[in-house]
């Protein structure tokens, strides 16, 4: 079975079974062993002179050492390949965490509050209905890219070696790639490698997003408005969502108190959002997972 149909399996799977909590209550999943793994090297290596030069090795490092797991563990065949890439994706467990929030606005706000709490890393406790409902749209645009659309693609590329290496790249950015006064030197490699990973894979999930909705005639406006982002990659699927479902993303939002001027994206969409608006966003992912299921499976059966 070649690499294209064991994806298209894992992705099924995935969808099917998302993250069993029966499974990750009695075992550490993949992302947390990764993240133990690059806290570890955070707390050893991150200190004194060449800091950066550090932060190289220590990325090569993690990333020699997942590739290496994913060798070996292609050797038991494509059973094998098809559990531990599902392991690695993402959809099902992005749209219950998105779900989740719908239902929780539907209760109250505050219960869409906490739920938001849950994904995103802005401030929400002061936050009315559109912005927790916007936030939700953001986070399962971003990361319908970095869960799902980019571990496809660099399985495809790569097998279980390259959706591991990918995962533990993204796992090193979310931890210690921030240009903060610890990690801005130390980081640099993770942060950097994260957007060379993600720069095809975000402009196709983008595209995976705008196809069904009839809104690759707005290409020029979505590569406009990601463009405003502040990362090189997020942008692209949050500008294609914005106009999938006709509303306006982003704009202004608070960090650690502190209020953050952002642009809007899709400025002259639906600003007054709400739980139908998730419904909207939730329907766009599974779309886009369509379209990458059925991508795949063209590509596998060429191939055979």
């Amino acid at each position: 079975m070649n690499s294209a149909l064991i994806l298209v399996c894992a992705l099924l799977l995935d969808a099917v079974m998302g993250e069993p909590r029966w499974l990750w209550s009695r075992a550490p999943h993949p992302a947390v062993v990764m993240g133990r793994m690059i806290g570890w090297a955070d707390a050893r290596f991150n200190t004194g002179e060449g800091r950066r030069l550090k932060g190289v090795f220590v990325l090569l490092g993690v990333m020699a050492g997942a590739g290496g797991v994913g060798a070996v563990l292609a050797l038991f065949g494509p059973v094998v390949e098809i559990l531990a890439a599902a392991v690695l994706l993402a959809q099902r467990s992005l749209v219950d965490h998105v779900a989740a929030v719908a239902r929780g606005l539907r209760m109250s706000l505050q219960q869409g509050r906490r739920d938001v709490a849950m994904i995103v890393s802005r401030d929400t406790a002061a936050m009315e209905e559109p912005a927790v409902a916007r936030s939700a749209i953001e986070s399962a645009a971003e990361n319908l890219s970095d869960g799902v659309i980019a571990p496809a693609f660099w399985f495809l590329i790569g097998g279980l070696p390259g959706i591991l290496i990918y995962k533990v790249v993204n796992t090193a950015d979310s931890m210690i790639g921030y240009r903060t006064p610890r990690h801005a030197a130390f980081g640099w490699a993770a942060a950097r490698m994260d957007d060379v990973m993600n720069w095809i894979p975000a402009r196709l999930t983008a595209a995976l997003i705008a196809l069904p909705a009839r809104q690759l005639r707005a290409w020029v406006a979505i590569r406009a408005d990601a463009g405003q982002h502040r990362s090189p990659n997020a942008g692209w699927p949050e500008a294609a969502m914005a106009r999938a479902i006709a509303v306006a993303l982003a704009g202004p939002r608070a960090y650690d108190g502190v209020m953050q001027p952002f642009a809007w994206v899709n400025a002259d969409g639906k600003r007054a959002l709400g739980p139908v608006d998730i419904d909207a966003a939730i329907a766009c992912l599974w779309r886009a997972w369509g379209l990458m299921v059925g991508l795949a499976l063209v590509l596998g059966l060429v191939m055979m």
